[in-house]
């Protein structure tokens, strides 16, 4: 029977029951966090009391936190030192994860073994006690135990699992002792370096050791991947095989009642998505998992229950496979357990996912050119170009479309804007004109919708005293309100989307308005026109804001000045559905007759083929200047990834730049292109 001061007096007056239990590099009589609660101020500490003789923890904070090291193991393992079985139950504990050896009742003196040991492990010391063992082939009723759980000879090899005949040490007393193997008493080794951990499945002291096992014995540790979707802690070495087994990543500590080190949790969680509890479902196990999720939460470390009964043959995974569960079914059980653990983010999800049976309603297209969509219902329109180019008179001809009668026609500088006929809300928000310029190019917008008065759903802003911030938050509920004041939104036109934020050059400033405005141009089942206003490069836009606006916006044109400066020309840099190189080039200009920018007609084919090629040119030089040859397909997928377009309009390009000798095939290898002569 174990005794109270025989546990004392092998733990050197409990002060090494303290140091098993709790971690870190604390000191006696120096302050520490207690692990007992969340401790936010270290305001307790180890210290021997002379007069009980034992060494105790005092809490300065909590004084019901203070008391010896079996009130601390009792705290950690829920159970009452008051009560006497459950203080019983504590001196197990402490007598089995420290390795006293107090409960050992079947340990035999030392007997000569008939044949001389081989392949026996070198004398390791552990507190001035050898070790050595023999070991022997796996019998076939102990490879018959292992396979009930699914462990092969190979997973037994991998994890350097050995069945051994003999082991020879010392116990507490100092005295030697022999264990010899038996069939009715297997005797298996976990072999490590320093240390060798005996498993006796049917005996009454089931796990012994030899050599000094260390604070942070982790089996399984070294057969782990880099990386992993998921890897779970189980409650001993079996456990950790039959997962192996199943193809599951597992790693167990020295007992489910030990404390994890952080560190090691910590390094796995860049190594693996999820880190699963997996312990046994008695009482033990389950108060233990639920600890250590606990402690372990900042790690995201959670706990998976499995559907036994908890008895000694259906307690743990092992038991589980045992008992004929297949990989299969655990999957569905860890399925099972994503969804309640993800079941909020599941439930908002399924709102969103694509009903293929029954196809969602097609975006109302609100502006075009020609045959081809470039506002429609949900997504962003850019305009971009240098100052002075007429972006304002641009924008001004697209809000214009929009506020019409339908009745007489107008000029809306050759783009089509679909008629406003229920008179939903159509907001300009100006961030860089003054109020006297806005009121201006209010009234030019009236003359050429051919209005006399306002029409109450057109509001137009002045936004340059507000600040950034301001801007933004003005917007988005300025935009909720006017939407159910008018029914729906027409159009919405930032003049100036980049005084929107601090800088353009802010990758995270960039997504966040990008994102927020995409958002919204959903939620209202509008189009959003943003007028950025700096020179594009070629087919691309400059800046942080300038890219995630090349991903995000269904359209992008650019208004650039033509060889005559007093003419300007709308060339698309993007457009979702097409080659933004087939859009025909639009033109305008100011007529002084009328005092209103007015459409020109077309580019004519020629000049649209020219442009064509110079742009072609351009993105040979770029991707040439990485490499000298390159194959068609990393050709494609570059041209889709520079320009953003699609495979089908990245292919069209290659043909194009091969039928004008952009690139042409290399000579020496016909499976490469390089440049041609450009």
């Amino acid at each position: 029977m174990l005794k109270k001061d025989e546990i004392l007096e092998r733990t050197n007056n409990g002060l090494n029951v303290f140091k098993h239990y709790i971690s870190g590099n604390w000191r006696i009589g120096r302050n520490f966090l207690n692990p007992l609660y969340q401790d936010s101020k270290a305001s307790c500490n180890i210290y021997f009391d002379r007069y009980s003789g034992v060494y105790k923890m005092k809490d300065f904070g909590n004084d019901q936190f203070s008391g010896d090291c079996f009130f601390l193991v009792g705290q950690m393992n829920g159970l009452d030192c008051s009560n006497t079985n459950e203080f019983v139950e504590i001196m197990k504990i402490i007598d089995r994860d420290l390795s006293l050896g107090l409960s050992e009742k079947n340990l035999s003196p030392i007997s000569k073994v008939k044949a001389p040991l081989v392949n026996v492990a070198s004398i390791i010391e552990r507190e001035s006690k050898s070790f050595q063992f023999k070991e022997q082939p796996f019998t076939k009723s102990e490879t018959v135990f292992w396979e009930q759980c699914g462990i092969t000879a190979e997973i037994l090899n991998e994890y350097k699992v050995y069945s051994l005949h003999s082991f020879e040490s010392q116990n507490s007393d100092d005295k030697p002792f022999c264990l010899i193997s038996s069939p009715s008493e297997p005797m298996f080794g976990y072999k490590s370096k320093r240390f060798i951990k005996l498993y006796r499945p049917f005996s009454q002291v089931r796990f012994m050791y030899g050599g000094n096992i260390g604070e942070n014995y982790c089996f399984g540790l070294e057969q782990l991947p880099a990386k992993g979707d998921t890897i779970f802690i189980t409650g001993g070495e079996k456990d950790v095989m039959s997962m192996a087994a199943k193809g599951f990543h597992a790693i167990c500590f020295n007992s489910e009642t030990v404390n994890i080190p952080a560190n090691i949790i910590y390094k796995l969680t860049f190594r693996f998505k999820h880190i699963i509890l997996l312990y046994d479902m008695d009482k033990t196990g389950i108060e233990s998992s639920k600890k250590h999720e606990k402690q372990l939460t900042e790690y995201s470390v959670k706990r998976l229950a499995l559907p036994l009964a908890g008895t000694k043959e259906e307690k743990d995974i092992s038991d589980y496979f045992k008992l004929g569960y297949t990989r299969t079914e655990f999957l569905k059980l860890f399925l099972d357990f994503l969804d309640t653990l993800y079941s909020d983010t599941m439930t908002m999800l399924k709102s969103c996912e694509i009903d293929y049976k029954n196809p969602p309603a097609k975006a109302q297209e609100i502006i075009s050119a020609g045959d081809v969509p470039l506002g429609t219902q949900g997504n962003l329109l850019c305009i971009t170009g240098g100052e002075g180019t007429g972006k304002s008179n641009y924008i001004a001809a697209l809000v214009a479309g929009s506020i019409c009668n339908g009745n007489t026609p107008i000029d809306t500088l050759g783009i089509q804007v679909m008629e406003n006929i229920n008179h939903k809300a159509v907001l300009l928000y100006d961030t860089e004109q003054s109020e006297v310029q806005l009121y201006k190019n209010v009234t030019n917008l009236l003359k050429r919708a051919k209005q006399k008065d306002m029409p109450t759903e057109f509001k137009a802003f002045c936004l340059t005293s507000m600040s950034r911030k301001e801007r933004l938050q003005a917007i988005v509920q300025s935009m909720d309100k006017f939407h159910y004041e008018y029914g729906g939104i027409q159009i919405v036109v930032i003049d100036g989307i980049a005084d929107l934020i601090r800088c353009a050059n802010d990758e995270a400033e960039s997504i966040a308005i990008i994102d927020e405005l995409y958002r919204l141009a959903g939620i209202y089942k509008t189009c959003i026109i943003t007028v950025l206003h700096f020179v594009p490069n070629g087919l691309k836009l400059r800046g942080h804001l300038g890219s995630e606006l090349q991903r995000k916006a269904a359209t992008i044109l650019s208004i650039e000045k033509d060889e005559n400066p007093a003419v300007s020309v709308v060339k698309a840099l993007k457009v979702r559905d097409g080659s933004p190189l087939d859009v025909p080039l639009m033109q305008f200009s100011w007529n002084r007759e009328i005092g209103m920018h007015t459409y020109l007609g077309e580019k004519s084919r020629e000049v649209k083929e020219q442009r064509k090629q110079k742009e072609l040119e351009n993105l040979s030089r770029e991707v040439f200047e990485k490499q000298q040859f390159i194959t068609y397909i990393d050709l494609c997928e570059q041209i889709q990834q520079i320009l953003d377009v699609s495979e089908r309009t990245a292919k069209s390009y290659i043909k194009f730049m091969r039928n004008t000798e952009i690139i042409v095939k290399d000579p020496s290898n016909q499976s490469y292109f390089i440049k041609g002569l450009i």
